[in-house]
């Protein structure tokens, strides 16, 4: 499949070839396919022939027709219909599981596309900054692929999480910060070694392979896109891959693709929810970030404009939840048996937020996204 790169921000086109951001504005690049090559009919029928998994649709994805992806068997996870008590009795919610890709979370699919891409293009040593599941990831990917990786991460990450990246042979460096000293060091590293960086927005490919979830959804729910997602955003890879899934659609001819866009913060780290509450086009940095949530411990997220965007054009919103209201909405999808990360709970508590200020309406279908297991942590 033919595709090119240009600027979300100031539209310029970019060299493929191990691209990272926009050498002009240096805000990140996105993937243009050449839709009218493709018939949306035959896609549907094509993909329907294929066995699960985010490769199934390779026709809108970076990946050229002779050549292979580097994968775990990722994608594929299931959609599953909640019955909740109270005051969400009356929609239709379903979780998108997300704890159930190879390493345990929805950053499997991104750093998966990232990595393919990468690799074919060259590149043999990579660096991420992570919390966690991204290192996971990155770290399982690098190992198939036979290439290094080296991760940055705050020293109060879980032992547990650190312990899951060792065990594919990645290298740790622990820091004494959050994510986005981590992120400057893993700039540091890729200047002075020559690594590839994979941090989030850094490199094109994350948000492709993201976009699959939703993907993922319209084809389960027959090619009909769900009224609203509510999504727990940090780095804002997925809820700007969900807006792009709907935008390609719309423009092979899918109709109906309206879906309105939540994101779900903490109320110690909500830098996207206080911008859009306030029109901001950007996020200013959140100072003293705070959350139990690691996912969601993100002070300054490069994406800050996309996804305003995405939200604002969806007609979403953005709302903040407190950790505890994380961890009960995680227990309360538990006892529907999904096994959800706090990050999955938030979206629960997200959702009776909305719901009671009128937001989520009577009988509409909203998809929550449980982006990791419990087990990660």
């Amino acid at each position: 499949m033919s595709w090119h790169l240009e600027c979300g921000a100031c539209g310029k086109e970019a060299v493929k070839p191990l691209a990272t951001v926009c050498s002009d504005c240096e805000k990140p690049l996105l993937a243009r396919y050449n839709l009218k090559e493709l018939d949306l009919e035959h896609l549907q029928e094509t993909w329907a022939k294929r066995p699960p998994g985010m490769w199934r649709y390779r026709e809108l994805m970076p990946l050229e027709n002779d050549e292979a992806p580097v994968t775990l068997g990722e994608g594929g996870t299931p959609l599953l219909e909640v019955d909740l008590a109270g005051d969400l009795s009356d929609l239709q919610i379903m979780v998108k599981d997300e704890g159930q890709n190879p390493t345990g979370s929805f950053k499997d699919r991104g750093l998966c596309a990232a990595v393919t891409r990468a690799v074919r293009d060259g590149a043999l040593d990579f660096v991420v900054p992570t919390a966690g599941n991204a290192g996971a990831s990155l770290a399982a990917y690098a190992a198939r692929a036979g290439v290094s990786a080296q991760l940055f991460m705050p020293t109060d990450t879980p032992e547990g999480v650190a312990r899951r990246c060792q065990h594919y042979g990645a290298t740790i460096d622990r820091v004494d910060g959050l994510i986005d000293e981590c992120g400057r060091l893993s700039a540091e590293y890729s200047k002075a070694t020559g690594a590839f960086n994979v941090s989030t927005l850094k490199e094109p490919y994350r948000i492709e392979g993201k976009k699959t979830m939703m993907l993922e959804i319209i084809e389960a729910l027959e090619w009909r896109a769900p009224d609203a997602i509510v999504y727990p955003t940090g780095g804002g890879t997925g809820l700007i891959g969900s807006a792009k899934t709907l935008e390609e659609l719309s423009m092979l001819g899918l109709r109906g693709m309206n879906t309105r866009l939540y994101a779900v913060q903490g109320n110690g780290c909500a830098p996207i929810v206080r911008a859009f509450a306030s029109g901001a086009e950007h996020a200013e940095k959140w100072t003293d970030a705070e959350t139990e949530a690691f996912g969601l411990r993100v002070p300054g997220a490069l994406g800050d404009f996309l996804m305003l965007r995405a939200l604002r054009e969806s007609g979403g919103g953005a709302i903040s939840v407190t950790d505890e209201a994380m961890k009960a909405g995680a227990m309360t999808l538990g006892k529907a048996g999904v096994g959800a990360s706090i990050e999955g709970g938030a979206t629960l508590a997200g959702a009776l937020d909305l719901r009671r200020r009128g937001e989520l309406r009577e009988g509409e279908t909203v998809i929550l996204f449980n982006t990791a297991h419990l087990l990660t942590y």
